[in-house]
């Protein structure tokens, strides 16, 4: 199968994604309080904070739901992985996967 700008595109954002956030998450052991804490530290951060886990949880039934949809396997792995590692990476792998899975049913 062709890969498709498309394509090539999530997957340079999930790149973006999974290395971006993994700089950033090492560099959160240097908070007072720890991580987690950290989301919540101020006014900007607890609102980014809560923008990101609404965006997660939709985002989480929407792969799920999706996923199943068109046939995927395995489609609420995506919301796991993006426990340990961060939705702005597997939201975008899993943009590239679906891409893929219905360019080969067409």
């Amino acid at each position: 199968m062709k890969v498709k700008p498309l394509q090539i595109f999530y997957g340079l954002l999930a790149l973006v994604g999974l290395f971006g956030t993994f700089y950033f998450n090492t560099q959160s052991g240097n908070l007072k309080g720890g991580y987690l804490q950290g989301w919540f530290a101020n006014s900007a951060s607890s609102s980014a904070s809560v923008d990101l886990l609404v965006v997660f949880a939709t985002l989480c039934v929407f792969m799920f739901l999706e996923g199943r949809r068109i046939g995927m396997r395995f489609p609420y792995l995506y919301g796991i992985l993006a426990l340990p590692t961060a939705i702005a990476f597997t939201f975008p792998i899993f943009l590239l996967v679906r891409d893929r899975r219905i360019n080969k049913t067409k």
